[in-house]
């Protein structure tokens, strides 16, 4: 069914239930799996007189690669196939252009119904990733949280 898996994982716990996921999918179909973490271009270029963007830039790449190999050895841990990515650009553009150069046969994103991914997913840069992708995506979520309607921002 899937032969190549493509995770876009931050370490949030919406991306390691979609890490679960697209691991539990890759281990019955025996698809490869890459893990892609992208750093947004905004990271480290608004900064205020004084700051050194570069050793920003620096420590916000160290924190990604951590993330990103501790993903990585999870998936190994399950016995399969992966690798890691970290890539800067903005993120939808990021996942389609690795999407479409491994050849993945299903993308899995986390998404959780708390937080700024909402919004984002909502907006026009969700419906950018319906429109680029050209393989199945699976959005994992949080089980546990509450849905838009029974959530107190909801009633507010």
């Amino acid at each position: 069914m899937y032969h190549t898996i493509l995770l876009a994982y931050d370490g949030t716990r919406e991306c390691r239930i979609a890490l679960r996921e697209g691991a539990d999918l890759a281990v019955l179909c025996g698809a490869s799996v890459v893990l892609l973490s992208v750093m947004p271009l905004s990271l480290g270029l608004s900064v205020g007189e004084g700051f050194n963007a570069g050793e920003i830039l620096n420590a916000d790449h160290e924190r990604y690669q951590g993330i990103l190999n501790e993903g990585v050895t999870r998936l190994h841990q399950r016995g399969l196939n992966a690798h890691g990515r970290l890539v800067l650009g903005d993120p939808v553009d990021q996942v389609v252009n690795v999407a479409r150069e491994i050849e993945a046969d299903l993308v899995v994103l986390g998404h959780s119904r708390r937080t700024t991914i909402t919004r984002w997913w909502r907006s026009s840069l969700g419906a950018s990733l319906l429109e680029e992708l050209e393989c199945s995506i699976l959005v994992a979520q949080n089980p546990g949280a509450p849905t838009p309607r029974e959530s107190p921002e909801a009633s507010a």
